[in-house]
């Protein structure tokens, strides 16, 4: 990871950026700004492009099919329209990737970035479900989408300013709680996925999930040069064959599944405006914005190409547009995947079309239901045992960044230490919020986004607001000087 461009050890710093295609600052071109291609924008071998972006879906497909199946079933759809409405959210996930990857005009972070289904909207959209009631719910929840995700493009330019308020030690911080607030559902995917699931918690699908993970740890350490990058892929594939002696996996859903399904346009019905379900749905949208530009700034890291206002305003414009058009296909809302981020990190293959490939693949398994079934013949707890190495991956590069940027100094200590402790609650106790209003229960329920209200926050007080008396070094009293203020 190069060192970071911004000040180590106050806020106030502006990152340095390079010049546009709009005159602005920007790094967003696809084209290499030097005499050789960016890693970002290095073209790979069809095999190599494939492989790897399929264990880019292998890592994140858990995380897309969730939401649809917790809405549907409390929506009450039968199973073909259940298993239709998982297929809608794989095919625009592919959609949202490619725009982030391969990017429109000024759309797309053209970063290897995956977008997918957001989680944080499941919570607010089971409430509108049991308020409107079956025939309406989907309606009423895809007419709050459109209307959130509007926000999201219309608001993406003034949003990706907050960069300023992210200085190495507010990047590091929110990198690192990424991490955290993953690995508790790696280790839930560890012991089953869910307490109803057969075996949850049991000693096989527990030893499954260190099988899993000791082959990814050893393949990353016995493999060279293109098989040690997929060593996440043959762990998959070496815990899933595992599975089936251990009756942990069937073939159930293959049998099951159609071969094709084209997504048919609002299937369930024209979108419904209600202005409560749409108040909530735009909370949850802000509380998106800010997890992807943490995301962003953590991806840009790990890629050594800065995330800077022009990449996350095209980020932002890219999960705004993707998650207005979700809805026509009978999608969700659209954001970043931390997980994949980890496999980034892991593979040390930096291409976006390496996770465009991931998006062209998400699409065909949204269009051929058999094969997005194949998919998720991934067990649970293999799935654990890899996220447990792709999650602790993101937190060891979130501490790398703080290890840059200037701890000695007490403001930058404590401002760590607060937001990894106010991040850390929901992760801890995830019903420590439950008697609060929902609007704080949606922003703090994510460890992420709490963290990283915390972090900027601190930031502001520490490094922008007044003059603060310490010096330079320790943060101790001594010679007054002036902090940064935002321009």
């Amino acid at each position: 990871m190069a060192p970071s461009n911004t000040s180590s050890t106050d806020g106030g710093s502006t990152p340095a950026r390079s010049s546009g295609p709009d005159g602005a600052s920007s790094s967003l071109p696809g084209k290499p700004s030097g005499p050789e291609t960016h890693p970002v924008d290095e073209l790979l071998p069809p095999v190599k492009l494939i492989t790897t972006g399929l264990q880019h879906v292998a890592a994140m497909y858990a995380g897309v099919v969730a939401p649809p199946l917790i809405v549907g079933a409390c929506v009450g759809l039968s199973p073909t329209e259940l298993a239709l409405l998982i297929s809608a959210s794989l095919f625009t996930a592919g959609l949202a990737t490619l725009l982030q990857t391969l990017g429109l005009w000024k759309i797309g972070a053209r970063l290897p970035f995956v977008n997918g289904v957001s989680f944080a909207g499941v919570a607010p959209m089971i409430a509108i479900a049991k308020e409107h009631g079956p025939k309406d719910a989907l309606p009423v929840i895809f007419g709050a989408v459109i209307v959130a995700g509007v926000l999201c493009f219309l608001a993406a330019p003034y949003f990706c300013k907050l960069i300023r308020f992210f200085p190495p030690v507010v990047q590091g911080t929110v990198i690192t709680l990424i991490g955290v607030s993953l690995l508790p559902v790696a280790v839930n995917w560890a012991r089953g996925g869910s307490p109803g699931a057969p075996g949850y918690g049991s000693v096989r699908a527990i030893g499954l999930a260190a099988i899993t993970l000791v082959a990814v740890v050893l393949c990353n350490r016995l493999l060279r040069g293109f098989w040690q990058q997929l060593s996440l892929l043959i762990g998959l594939a070496i815990g899933t064959l595992l599975a089936f002696p251990l009756g942990l996996a069937d073939f159930g859903p293959v049998q099951d599944a159609k071969v094709f399904a084209l997504p048919s346009p609002f299937h369930f019905g024209a979108p419904l405006f209600d202005a409560a379900a749409i108040a909530s749905l735009c909370i949850v949208m802000v509380v998106s914005m800010t997890e992807s530009t943490a995301d962003m700034l953590a991806l840009g890291k790990i890629v050594d190409r800065e995330a800077d206002e022009p990449v996350l305003a095209a980020g932002l414009r890219a999960d705004g547009l993707a998650t207005a058009l979700s809805p026509v296909f009978n999608g969700f809302a659209a954001s970043a995947f931390a997980q994949n981020i980890g496999l980034v990190a892991l593979t040390k293959i930096r291409s976006r079309f390496v996770v465009a490939a991931g998006g062209g693949i998400l699409i065909v398994l949204g269009l051929f239901p058999v094969l997005g079934s194949v998919v998720s013949l991934v067990p649970q707890p293999v799935l654990g045992g890899a996220g447990i190495v792709l999650f602790g991956t993101v937190a060891a590069s979130g501490i790398r960044t703080l290890a840059e940027a200037g701890m000695e100094s007490s403001s930058n200590t404590i401002l760590v230490s607060v937001s990894l402790g106010v991040g850390i609650i929901p992760i801890a106790v995830p019903t420590f919020y439950d008697a609060f209003p929902e609007a704080v229960r949606t922003l703090m329920h994510s460890g992420i986004s709490a963290g990283c209200v915390m972090a900027v926050l601190l930031n502001l007080l520490f490094h922008h607001v007044g003059v603060a008396r310490r010096s330079p070094a320790d943060g101790t009293p001594g010679t007054t000087v002036p902090t940064a203020t935002p321009s």
